[in-house]
């Protein structure tokens, strides 16, 4: 099994099993349509409680990694979870989601030194608005942080709104905000300690974040968004057309 999937021993004991047959599955050692322990299977193998168990499956199943089935079991899936990275930039293409809850981890007005990701092109001490939600699914495990970044001047009403809920560009576009281009960049990095207890995921764990930067028409910036899905979830492509017509 290789280093992504090892954990500390210190980690909670469902997310060592869960681990280990994820690694299993990607390794292909369980190739699709091989059949996992029951709840039961499971409670004797590792002595743990049928809680522990069922989160066990729940969690592989929520990452697309398996399929389950009453009174037939749980089965290897033919492929993970898939998600259109263009999604993150036009909130007109839909896509998988994942059900679950959303928390505002943090929402307040600092100065743009304080906010992590850094926010290029304002000065240091441009007030800001800097949001951190958290992504559960239905297992109450965070699957996701997303940090966002707006000028306070831009929305100064922006933290009145249902923001466990909010999405920035229809936001803007509802507030007459003239948006012009958004782009998107990808960055191989390492979860920090801070980052990796948000999304219960051990420090020094790779992961790629996606970053997105929205300006407006006069090309002054208008957000700067991040997010960080935990690893094993999703699966990412970009489709586009290659007709001649």
């Amino acid at each position: 099994m290789s280093d992504y999937y090892v954990q500390s021993m210190t980690a909670p004991l469902y997310l060592r099993i869960r681990n280990e047959f994820e690694g299993r599955i990607r390794s292909g050692e369980l190739p699709p349509g091989s059949r996992l322990p029951t709840e039961a299977e499971l409670q004797e193998r590792y002595g743990v409680g049928r809680a522990t168990a069922q989160r066990v499956l729940h969690e592989l199943a929520q990452a697309g990694l398996v399929e389950r089935h009453r009174r037939r079991g749980t089965f290897v899936a033919d492929s993970v979870r898939q998600e259109n990275l263009l999604r993150f930039v036009n909130p007109q293409l839909s896509g998988p989601e994942i059900p679950g809850r959303h928390e505002v981890y943090s929402a307040s007005v600092v100065r743009a030194a304080e906010v992590t990701p850094p926010v290029p092109g304002l000065p240091e001490d441009t007030p800001v608005i800097h949001l951190v939600r958290r992504k559960f699914d239905v297992t109450e495990t965070p699957v996701a942080l997303e940090y966002a970044t707006v000028p306070f001047a831009l929305a100064p009403h922006l933290l009145e709104e249902d923001l466990a809920h909010l999405t920035m560009i229809p936001y803007f576009r509802g507030h007459g905000v003239p948006l012009a281009t958004s782009r998107m960049y990808l960055d191989p990095i390492l979860l920090d300690e801070p980052t990796g207890e948000l999304l219960a995921c051990e420090p020094g764990t790779p992961l790629l974040r996606q970053r997105r930067l929205t300006w407006l028409e006069n090309g002054e910036l208008a957000e700067s968004a991040a997010y960080l899905m935990r690893p094993g979830l999703m699966e990412f492509y970009i489709e586009q057309s290659v007709r001649a017509d």
